[in-house]
């Protein structure tokens, strides 16, 4: 039967459904649509169906052009309706994996997309979990749920049995939005599939619209390798935000250490400290494995250690903020403070877990009157920890010259450095970005 679902991929006849229209979703729509495949995007979100199926992107990275090519071509719709499930050959689970309060992973997007499956399941049918994940996710979450699909939709007792009646693999996302370098198409695809013949049918349809496929023996494997990519990022952020902190009190210039440092052609390669980590990936997955390295009586001090400095960032960027303010006899607690970038990274405008957010809980604790700017996020909109009633201000001489500090969170390639140097009172830079740019200027810290 695989042989057949292979040959569909191949001629392209196959219809592809993605579970989740967000920053992964909705690219990986759209390069299926883009290669001539029939896909359909679900999402439980309906605000989003109507603006996709009229053309419209609300991912300010990714063009409305593209969406109304792919919606003009027949070859792509976006739907809420999850009983079309069983229109679809091979689906795509793109769904968030976030962290509970206490810091473990919150699985329901991905048992609640499993269960849908569930109901609709037809033999023959292919499905690939995109989500990151910990180690084991798809054979012990999906697995089952799939092989009691007959049961769900009452038709009989059978079982279905994976690589046979229906075909389960994992492939880790790998989006970087905005990368002016990469996209969803050119970043090479680890694939890794229950058995042979799943991983059969995970490269043939991924090889239609990735440059190269990365298989390997398991998806635990590739559940593992996703990890590891941002635990590696998320330990060497750590180090030199501990770096930074260390050297400060030391009176070194932690950026001109990294710069000289960069210089050495082997065995380095350079990390740049913030104010926080940011984005859906390296504050979140090294928790996934740290929660499920316990079940095996094993703790994760190094990974721990990591996570613990990166969310202490916030905290001592506002401790240098603080200083600033105390060094021109200014309390923090009744100081106007504009914080320049909402985003989680500069020139997009994804805000998932960005260290901005915590940035003004924080500041407002503490007293601060806060408001912020950001060219790409006009509006905060509610997330799972914060809900701000705030909108960007503009940024002009006027709007400037009233806040008492002016602490860069995000980099953004179009502010005007000098502009902003020039009118404010004063500045702490998170980024290094107003030297990088040629700015130097009295009123200028960093932090």
């Amino acid at each position: 039967m695989h042989k057949q679902l292979v040959e569909k991929i191949n001629n392209k006849s196959a219809r592809v459904g993605i579970i989740g229209l967000g920053y992964v979703g909705l690219p990986l729509a759209l390069e299926f649509a883009h290669k001539g495949f029939k896909t359909i995007g679900f999402d439980i979100d309906e605000k989003k169906i109507p603006l996709l199926n009229s053309g419209q992107s609300y991912i300010k990275h990714i063009g409305s052009q593209k969406v109304k090519e792919a919606v003009n071509s027949k070859k792509f719709e976006a739907t809420s309706d999850f009983t079309r499930l069983i229109e679809t050959d091979a689906i795509i689970i793109c769904v968030p994996t976030p962290l509970n309060e206490h810091r473990e992973p919150d699985m329901t997007f991905i048992e609640n997309s499993g269960k849908e499956i569930a109901k609709y399941l037809r033999k023959g049918q292919f499905v690939s979990l995109e989500s990151s994940t910990y180690p084991g996710t798809t054979e012990e979450i999906l697995q089952p749920l799939f092989e009691d699909a007959p049961i769900i939709q009452g038709n009989g007792n059978k079982k279905f049995e994976v690589g046979k009646d229906f075909y389960l693999a994992f492939s880790p996302e790998r989006e970087d939005p905005n990368n002016p370098k990469y996209s969803t198409a050119t970043i090479p695809k680890v694939v890794g599939g229950v058995t042979p013949a799943c991983l059969e049918i995970a490269l043939a349809l991924y090889n239609q619209v990735i440059v190269k496929t990365v298989p390997v023996s398991s998806p635990r494997v590739a559940e593992a390798t996703k990890l590891l990519e941002n635990i590696y990022r998320s330990i060497n952020i750590a180090l030199v935000n501990e770096l930074k902190m260390v050297f400060d009190r030391m009176n070194i210039d932690v950026w001109e250490v990294i710069e000289a440092a960069s210089t050495k052609p082997f065995g380095f390669q350079a990390f740049y400290p913030g104010p926080g980590l940011g984005g859906h990936c390296i504050p979140i997955d090294p928790f996934y494995l740290t929660w499920k390295a316990r079940e095996y009586d094993i703790n994760t001090k190094f990974i721990e250690l990591a996570g613990e400095i990166n969310t202490l960032m916030p905290y001592y960027v506002v401790e240098k903020a603080g200083e600033v303010l105390n060094k021109h006899k200014k309390s923090l607690n009744g100081s106007k403070v504009l914080i320049l970038g909402a985003s989680y990274k500069k020139d997009i405008d994804d805000m998932r877990e960005s260290p901005s957010l915590k940035l003004i809980e924080i500041l407002h604790e503490k007293g601060a009157d806060v408001d912020y700017h950001d060219p790409y996020v006009p509006k905060l909109f509610k997330t799972r920890k914060y809900n701000y009633d705030m909108h960007s201000i503009e940024l002009n001489k006027e709007n400037l010259s009233k806040y008492d500090l002016v602490l860069l969170s995000t980099d953004h390639s179009n502010f005007d450095y000098k502009f902003i140097a020039e009118n404010s009172k004063l500045i702490l830079d998170t980024r290094n970005a107003f030297r990088k740019n040629g700015i130097k200027t009295e009123n200028l810290y960093f932090a």
